[in-house]
């Protein structure tokens, strides 16, 4: 059977995934999952399709068959939320997401009967939490990562309030999304199937604007309104879940509600220690060891083990404890401040603030730079980049740092991206 995965339409689908700069590592616990999500013929066409949007149209001249034939297929993938479908000033564009956050997590995030759900899971447990390659390649490689955590805004003071920004409040997201839809938990539902769950909620997993938009449509999350959804978030908030969401500053297309004992990302922080799965607040604890009596709570609490306790250094009372961070670790997201009953953390600002990317578009491109990617953005030969495609990404590049420009260059070797970073910075200069 492996080997006629390999020579089939799903091995070409994998490539395809790789393109992107939140890849699939390949593996035969991979091609399973793909067999399951994708039958060979869908696999062979999806392998087809551009990184960028597209319209049925381009999907019909792709795979050489008439319009009709094509929209039907797409329509179908997005019903399954293989795909997913934006409406862009009226025409509706399709676009394959990654596996993580993308396809994977939507094939679990509602109870359904068209595929085995539970032997879908232990293929999942078995890729994502045994088999490490694909979780070090998606968490671990660059400094801009796909998520960001939200502060837990219970516990922010009227000084930290003045410092966080609308775009790292999920209140303020929840707030301002054009559609909000709430599905399963992807990762709780999958846990479930294997014993392995907690009693979190499950029904807590947020998608919003263009993502939440598809979800809605074809049945795979509910439409709530604002005053629900804060609902839901302060019962997030009640139950000690880290919100963690799309790393962009306009237009954020989810949030996850995420435990200690469920999450990839937060699993993944702990089996390797010594990197963060997601990019953190910008905020961290800070102890007062004065005050702190050793309790362990916030060291309870901590998804990710970033807090400990170690000996007070006491002479009077030997066995005393009090609690440590290891900043290098830390999440920012604040619960510890919530656990701890005698005011002993405070949540105090990072010297240097975290850099979230504007959007989409600009995540991916500082991603495809720090991955060595960059250039299957550029030269997509299923995209066949118009001018404005090339200026639009170009426009990003030249936005970012010096460093970041050079990574790019080498990776393109493009001496027309050359001259062109040199006539911006020389325009500068005037």
């Amino acid at each position: 059977m492996a080997h006629h995965i390999n020579k089939s339409g799903y091995a070409r689908l994998v490539n395809r995934l790789n393109r992107f700069p939140q890849g699939a590592t390949p593996s035969k616990l991979l091609d399973k999952i793909l067999t399951m999500l994708f039958s060979e013929t869908e696999a062979n066409l999806v392998a087809l399709l551009p990184i960028k949007p597209f319209t049925a149209d381009k999907a019909s001249r792709i795979w050489k068959m008439s319009l009709s034939k094509a929209q039907n297929i797409l329509d179908r993938l997005a019903s399954r939320a293989m795909l997913v479908d934006i409406d862009h000033d009226g025409i509706t564009q399709y676009a394959l997401p990654p596996p993580m956050a993308g396809f994977f997590e939507f094939s679990m995030m509602r109870v359904r009967h068209d595929i085995d759900q539970k032997v879908l899971s232990e293929l999942f447990y078995q890729y994502l939490n045994v088999e490490e390659d694909f979780i070090k390649d998606l968490f671990t490689t660059g400094d801009t990562q796909l998520g960001r955590v939200f502060v837990h805004e219970p516990v922010l003071s009227n000084d930290n309030a003045f410092y966080v920004l609308d775009y790292e409040r999920a209140s303020q997201i929840i707030k301002t999304a054009s559609h909000m839809g709430i599905s399963t938990c992807y990762c709780r539902h999958k846990m479930n199937h294997m014993g392995k769950a907690c009693d979190s909620p499950t029904d807590i997993c947020m998608t919003f604007n263009t993502t939440g938009r598809s979800l809605i449509k074809y049945g795979h999350a509910r439409s709530v309104d604002v005053s629900e959804g804060l609902d839901l978030l302060d019962k997030a908030y009640e139950s000690s879940l880290v919100q963690f969401g799309e790393n962009v500053r306009e237009r954020v297309n989810f949030i996850c509600n995420c435990c200690g004992c469920c999450c990839e990302a937060m699993i993944a922080a702990r089996r390797f220690s010594m990197f963060n799965p997601v990019n953190t607040s910008n905020f961290i604890p800070e102890i007062n060891s004065d005050s702190c009596t050793g309790c362990g709570k916030c060291v309870a609490i901590c998804p990710v083990e970033a807090m400990t306790l170690v000996s007070a250094n006491d002479p009077e009372k030997s066995q005393k404890k009090k609690a440590s961070l290891n900043k290098d670790i830390c999440l920012g997201c604040g619960l510890c401040v919530r656990a701890c009953q005698d005011d002993s953390l405070k949540l105090k600002s990072l010297p240097r603030r975290v850099i979230t990317p504007l959007n989409g578009a600009h995540r991916t491109v500082v991603m495809a730079i720090e991955r060595g990617k960059l250039q299957h953005l550029i030269f997509d030969n299923r995209v066949l980049f118009s001018h404005r495609a090339l200026a639009a990404l170009l426009g990003v590049i030249l936005q970012l740092p010096p460093v970041k420009q050079i990574l790019a260059m080498k990776q393109v070797k493009s001496r027309y991206l050359e001259t062109l970073v040199s006539y911006m910075e020389d325009s500068d200069s005037i």
